[in-house]
């Protein structure tokens, strides 16, 4: 049986010949691996989000692909379309780069919706349909997607229904002074660059789920999960010009995926670390990373600069702990 702390050690030193810092985060990717799920990664360009994910699938030992999403893209340059063969005199099937392991949708907001929305299939049924023809996805298979923040110009927004199937969204920030000198030590020379070997394997993440399937969830645990997606429903449903709630933060709360992604990244993220039940402390760690991307502001919390992470701590402040687990 394979250890979850030494299984995160192997690969998060095999990245770490690439990237320098960014622990917490190659630490949820890892998660979403074991959790079967979606990541969208969100910093400003240069932070090194590309070569995160493609160091990821290089350790991984994986079928990567990059998808550089631009304003002219066509949904057909992701799935795959029917091309007519004038030897065969029939169409035929060209598959797209979604169907790889690992794909990375780069800059993904930065085409429009009609092609953001084409992976929308692949990510929840791991399928797309071309010409009338459902085609399964390898696995294991994986999207994680890149964009920079929305403020910038030729964005556009995510449909709701797309950022509701990444299982975490992650805030990728700048380094620090020591971490940003140590990549100029490594990196400053024009000849030189990593190289990643695979240290592990699709079949054997697989093979991982099982033990991950197998860590303890206490019935307290998951009330309390309840508890606190069902806390963001309430403050969308909260009447505005109460005492408690002069004005209403959110247009709507987080969905049912928000319950699953809490559920099965928390055991993920147990399993990591070498537990064999999920705690609550646990769940609070990714509380904010599985439903920040899950909850929309109002007109009234953005003219106040409030943010969803910051409405969102207050909903994990005042939801009880269960005192047994």
């Amino acid at each position: 049986m394979i250890n979850g702390p030494a299984w995160s050690q192997k690969l998060r030193a095999e990245i770490g010949k690439a990237v320098i810092g960014q622990d917490e985060v190659v630490e949820r990717l890892l998660v979403a691996l074991l959790a079967n799920g979606h990541v969208l990664l969100e910093g400003m360009p240069g932070l090194a989000k590309t070569l995160l994910v493609r160091s990821l699938g290089t350790a991984l030992g994986v079928q990567f692909e990059r998808i550089q999403f631009t304003p002219d893209l066509l949904p057909s340059d992701v799935v795959g379309t029917m091309i007519f063969s004038p030897k065969d005199g029939a169409f035929a099937t060209h598959q797209g780069p979604i169907f790889a392991n690992l794909v990375l949708a780069d800059e993904i907001n930065r085409a429009p919706a009609k092609v953001q929305s084409a992976l929308l299939e692949a990510m929840q049924e791991r399928q797309v349909t071309i010409g009338g023809n459902t085609l399964p996805l390898p696995r294991p298979f994986f999207v994680m997607a890149t964009q920079n923040p929305v403020e910038q110009e030729g964005t556009y927004p995510l449909p709701e229904a797309q950022t509701d199937r990444f299982l975490f969204k992650l805030i990728v920030d700048y380094p620090s002074a020591a971490e940003e000198a140590r990549m100029m030590d490594m990196w400053g020379q024009v000849t030189k660059s990593p190289t990643l070997q695979p240290v592990s394997s699709g079949t054997e993440l697989l093979e991982l789920r099982e033990q991950v399937d197998a860590i303890h969830v206490s019935a307290g645990v998951q009330a309390y999960i309840l508890a606190l997606v069902r806390g963001t429903r309430d403050l969308a449903a909260q009447a505005e010009g109460t005492t408690s709630t002069p004005k209403r933060l959110l247009n709507f709360g987080a969905s049912p995926r928000a319950s699953l992604a809490l559920f099965q990244a928390g055991r993920g993220l147990a399993w990591l670390r070498g537990a064999d039940y999920l705690s609550p402390a646990l769940v609070q760690e990714i509380f904010l990373d599985a439903l920040r991307h899950r909850v929309g502001l109002t007109y009234e919390a953005e003219a106040e600069e409030l943010t969803s992470d910051r409405i969102l701590s207050q909903v994990l402040e005042r939801t009880p702990v269960p005192a047994h687990v």
